[in-house]
Parts: structure tokens; sequence; C-alpha cells
């Protein structure tokens, strides 16, 4: 006798283990059973022969499919069965194709924190990781976030580097390709490795929609068309000995901090990240490793008494590795040498253009060859042939050099209002001989 639904209904409730089947009469099909665990537990199973091999096939529960349920999906994989084809074999590619479909869902937002997560090694210092996610979190992540990688377009993209911005501090208002353009360049690039990486691990397919060359520059303005670049205001060299005169009348570690930054021209991550084990007092070198600079490679930096001063007595904290600590436990915050400049009421320069006085000065007043300059500010050659050639950090000639720099920086205003400049100088000489 075939399955009824009073039968099925009877054997699921009492819930004696065993195998009923369905074969006989009119509507049972063939193969399919019921299969009773124990109360109200059991499922359909349909058990079938192909290539001279037995196998069984799960229908799904008893609670959730009627008889007339399972006889249907009994009979599918009959018809399949017909044709020599497994019905398992088409069960495992469609739940492989759902799966991939799921995948294939991760969203942008998922997509920048696992390519964040996977590459973290990448960024030199904290400040660059966190550079990294947050501007995706700001501009991008609110208007793609949610959204899977596999959907974004070209319009899509668009719509982040084309966002209207209210206006802040004095600034007009606009889309952030329009009025902050540097940053917006960095979103992008930052999307456009975010998609090349989900690209690479099957996320989606097709070209990249937010590369530049070839793609965004035929619809987006060029940087230079609509942003000057502006360099960070310096403050002219010849007012530095009067400026460090007013900064040594501050207290505080951040105070030494941006002293120690002029003396050794070097930048504010530089000086913050400052650990002593990088320090020879003795030597009088800073040595400051690749992984903190730049340009990627190990920085020696010459300490003038000057900067070894500070070093000798700067405000400390046992167990804390910063030469310059800051308020609470660890090293200074990237604006900290900024607010000292603004206490002093000099908003109008930058502690990055200190770099510029440094190197205004060595150009006008210094006999010393361009590159020892370059390489006190830990530059890179930009003549990839000549910098092939040199081998040398020039560490003797920036020793020399930086001791004229500190002694023209700590120089009293007095006494530096009688200074000849270097060409003067020379006129002079050469008018008397």
């Amino acid at each position: 006798m075939a399955l009824t639904l009073k039968k099925v209904a009877k054997l699921v409730r009492k819930g004696e283990p065993g195998r009923y089947s369905d074969n006989g009469g009119l509507d049972g099909v063939k193969g399919l059973r019921l299969v009773v665990a124990g109360k109200n537990a059991a499922h359909w199973e349909l058990r079938f022969q192909l290539h001279g091999r037995v196998r069984w096939m799960g229908l799904g529960s008893a609670r959730t499919f009627t008889l007339d349920q399972a006889r249907q999906r009994a009979k599918a994989a009959r018809q399949l069965l017909t044709d020599k084809i497994d019905p398992l074999d088409i069960r495992r590619a469609e739940r492989t194709k759902e799966k991939l479909a799921a995948v294939k869902k991760l969203s942008f937002a998922e997509a920048a924190q696992q390519y964040f997560d996977q590459n973290e090694a990448k960024w030199r210092n904290a400040k660059h990781r966190a550079q990294f996610i947050g501007s995706l979190h700001q501009y991008a992540i609110p208007i793609i976030g949610d959204l899977p990688v596999a959907a974004l377009d070209t319009g899509l993209v668009l719509r982040v580097l084309e966002q209207k911005l209210p206006a802040a501090r004095g600034a007009p208002s606009g889309s952030l390709w329009a009025t902050r353009t540097v940053t917006a360049n960095r979103v992008r690039n930052r999307i456009e490795t975010v998609l090349a990486w989900a690209g690479a691990r099957g996320y989606r397919t097709g070209d990249n929609p937010a590369r530049w060359t070839g793609h965004l520059d035929a619809v987006l303005p060029g940087r230079g068309e609509i942003a000057k670049v502006e360099h960070h205001p310096a403050l002219p060299y010849r007012d530095l000995p009067a400026f460090l005169e007013d900064l040594r009348l501050r207290e505080g570690s951040a105070a030494q901090a941006l002293e120690f930054a002029i003396l050794t021209a070097a930048r504010t991550g530089e000086v913050i990240g400052a650990t002593w084990n990088e320090i020879s007092i003795e030597e009088g070198v800073w040595t400051v490793p690749a992984n903190r600079i730049k340009g990627g490679v190990e920085h020696r930096v010459p300490l003038s008494e000057p900067a070894l001063d500070i070093l000798r007595a700067p405000p400390t904290e046992e167990g804390n590795p910063h030469v310059f600590v800051g308020p609470r436990s660890g090293g200074l915050s990237n604006a900290a040498l900024n607010s000292v400049l603004e206490r002093m009421g000099r908003s109008d320069i930058t502690v990055h253009g200190m770099r510029s006085s440094f190197r205004d000065w060595a150009a006008e007043q210094t006999n010393y060859p361009r590159e020892v300059a370059e390489r006190a500010l830990a530059h890179k050659l930009k003549d990839k042939s000549e910098a092939a050639y040199e081998r040398t950090d020039h560490f003797s000639k920036r020793r020399r050099l930086m001791a004229e720099w500190a002694k023209f920086c700590t120089t009293p205003r007095s006494a530096a209002a009688k200074v000849v400049p270097l060409q003067e100088a020379r006129h002079e000489a050469e008018e008397t001989a």
C-alpha cells in the first residue's frame, strides 16, 4: 500500500523508528520512503540506483513537506534519472551556485575592511593606516557601503566623488572633487584599490570603475585644472632666530619637540614617533628606521649640540619609550606641534614649512652641494640616473651643515642682525682685494 496522509501523521506522532515505503499503489513513488527516527522526528528520502550504485537522497523534513510535496520532489528526481542524470549532482551544483551568489553579495564596506585587515602591514605608520580606512568611512561608505562590490559602476563612484559638501572653515560649498580635490583623488584611489582586490578575490568582474587613466579622466577635470598646488606656509629663514627665542619661552614636551624638529629639519611624524632606542647621545646620531621614513629608507640624522641639549633633559615618563611624551600615556599627537604655533599666534606658518626654511637657508647661505641639503631632508633624488650612482648619505658633510644650521637658529636676534650673509661677504672680500 502507498502511504496516505493519515498514515504519515500516525507514524510521525507515534515515533516508532523505521522506514516506510511509498512504492505501492498508483499514487506511490518508487523509492520514496518516510524515515522515522523518533517521536515527531521524521524525514523523507529517495532510494535510487544509478550506474550500478545504490544511493539515498534526502527530501526534507516530514514536518516541513507534506506527502504530496515529497512525492513531487521524488518525481522530479526520477525524471532526471531517466536521462542518467544524478539528482544529487544537480543539487550540489545548485547549492554551490547559491553559495557563490551569496559570496558575491559582499558589500563595499565589508570588502574595504577585509582589504584593510589583510594588507595592514603595507602601511608604514599608524597615521597612514588610519587615513586609508578613515577616508573611506567618511566619504565612500555612507554612499556605497551597503552595496555589493559586484554592483558598483562608474555612476556610483562619481556619486562619491561629486557628493556635495557644506561650506567649512571659510571654504565655499561644492562637490568633494571641486573643493577638496587632493582628498577626493585619494578616496578615488582607495576605492580603486578595494575594487581591484575584490576582482582578484572573485567578488566582481569587469573593468574597475574607479580607475583614472583612460576612464574617469574623460569625465572629471584633472587635479591641476581645478586646484593649485599649495605649499606648506614657511617662515622666512631670517626670522628663525627670533622665532626660536620666543619658542624657548614655552614649556612642555610639544614645544621641545617643535624646536627639535626645526634643528633636525625632520618631519613631524618622525619627531613625535622618535623613541630612545633610535637615539645615541654619545655618538650624536638619531637613526630613524625605514618604516618611519616617507621614502622607506633608513635615515641617519646628525645631532647638533642644541639638539642634544634638548635630549639631555626632556620631559620623561617611566616606561614610556617615546622621546617626547604626550599628556596621556604614549607620544605626542600629530596636532601637538601645530598647536604650539597656534598658541604663539603663528597660524600663518606650519611645522612642515620649517623644512622649507632650512632648505632656503642652505641654498642661499651655504656652499654645500644640493644633494647634501636634500639628504638632510631625507629626500630622494628626482634624477634617477643621478640617484643610481649616489652611494653615500654624505653624513660627515651633513653633520657640519646641521651644526651651522643650529648655530644660525640659536644665535640671538641682536647678534643675528650683525651677521653678514655669505654672498655679501664674498662681494666685500672681492672689493677689498
